[in-house]
């Protein structure tokens, strides 16, 4: 079966998080932080609805709101962010205050970046500029942004005969731990993390440190590692599923010269833990409509656990930082002897809903915006956005993933023996 990858790309508009929303899980990373995003009203809103459920935990984050005075121009930008930043040193003390620039910015383009060392100087406290707007093609890149403008406030690494291990994206401490565990067993020390849980923490880099991603969504701070700092890129697989999670820790390992110590039987002993599951998914179809780049992996995951992908829509595919995962999908298509599902890049709603009428698939992984019109044609769905929260990555949280997947399935079978 020597099938190629179909890729599509059609002209369809980003439906899509606004990525300041990336605030909602950086804030709770970089504990020692305080995120002040620099937009209108309708920012405000968005982060109020987005992360209202956080407001009585007294939040790391705030709003810098322009109104249609500084939109024109008429008032000092930089004494008004002057102001917000003295009073957040004063009341919160964060060792460092990341500005969010959002579309407003970018269109009346505010010299954030101009502004940001003068006032650093003036007040003593790191301010990191990241221009987190609605102009990317997806939310999940808004952490994209942030990470790729930190890597600029790494220390260099002074030159060491040693290679070291830098991993980056943002997961959980209990995620991140897990992952650490389990490069230990294979007698890897990872080195640091970025983001770090505190900014002074942040990890040293150089030509020596070998650098590996946990999220597909990252390509920006990748290139930015790799040509500001003389990182060396492990291209891999990303940790999602036991089967991504073993060609992560084997590519790793491979960089390090390390045979791999039981991982096969490490990845078998989660699939046998995963029957359950797999059984209720084999020979089910599902579709990503596309939302947060987490697309590919999730599929190739699902096509191991038995299911058919009609369809993979993503907002953006950078080919090269995901050439590991397309090769996995591709592998995996095969060993599984399923057809090789379609990747429609940037793709336009109204055609997937006829595709969507054409496959009827038994899942659609999708955004927010379109889950309730599909549920009231009598198709399920799951909501892309939970992925993102969700713990997902490593051996042990594979089962989140299919707790997630199956729960519209499982949910009608059960509605399904009341129905008379």
């Amino acid at each position: 079966m020597n099938a190629q990858l179909n890729f599509e790309c059609e002209t369809g508009n980003y439906h899509t998080f606004c990525p300041i929303s990336c605030v909602a899980w950086l804030y709770q990373k970089i504990q020692d932080s305080f995120f002040l995003v620099i937009g209108t009203k309708t920012c405000g809103y968005f982060l109020q609805n987005a992360l209202g459920v956080m407001i009585f935990a007294e939040p790391r984050y705030a709003m810098a709101e322009l109104e249609e005075s500084d939109i024109s121009a008429q008032l000092n930008d930089y004494k008004e962010l002057k102001r917000l930043c003295l009073q957040i040193q004063q009341n919160r003390n964060p060792s460092v205050i990341i500005w969010i620039g959002t579309c407003t910015t970018e269109i009346i383009k505010m010299d954030l970046e101009g502004m940001a060392p003068k006032l650093e100087m003036e007040l003593q406290i790191p301010i990191v500029v990241a221009r987190a707007n609605g102009l990317d093609y997806a939310f999940t890149q808004g952490e994209d942004t942030v990470l790729a403008a930190l890597v600029h406030r790494c220390t260099q690494q002074t030159h060491s005969d040693q290679n070291k291990l830098v991993l980056f994206g943002s997961i959980s401490n209990t995620v991140a731990n897990q992952l650490t565990l389990e490069l230990q067993k294979q007698n890897i020390h990872v080195d640091g993390w970025l983001p770090s849980q505190n900014y002074n923490d942040l990890p040293n880099l150089g030509s020596n440190v070998y650098v590996c991603a946990v999220n597909p969504f990252l390509s920006r701070t990748a290139t930015t590692l790799m040509r500001r700092r003389k990182c060396k890129l492990i291209g891999a697989p990303f940790p999602i599923g036991p089967d991504g999670t073993k060609q992560w820790i084997e590519k790793i390992c491979e960089a390090f010269h390390q045979k791999p110590q039981n991982l096969i039987q490490r990845e078998q002993q989660i699939w046998n833990q995963l029957k359950q599951y797999c059984d209720l998914l084999h020979n089910k179809s599902v579709f990503f409509m596309g939302d947060n780049l987490l697309e590919i992996s999730l599929a190739r995951f699902l096509i191991r656990c038995g299911m058919i992908v009609n369809e993979i829509g993503i907002p953006y595919l950078d080919k090269r930082f995901q050439a590991s995962e397309l090769k996995l999908l591709k592998q995996t298509c095969e060993f599984m002897q399923s057809p090789l599902p379609r990747i429609v890049e940037k793709p336009d709603n109204y055609n997937q809903i006829q595709r969507i009428h054409e496959f009827q698939p038994d899942l659609v992984i999708t955004g927010m915006g379109l889950a309730n019109p599909l549920e009231s044609r009598h198709i399920n769905t799951k909501w892309s956005v939970e992925f993102t929260f969700a713990q997902i990555h490593g051996f042990i949280n594979a089962r989140d993933i299919l707790e997630l997947v199956t729960r519209p399935l499982r949910r009608n079978e059960k509605i399904s023996k009341f129905e008379i």
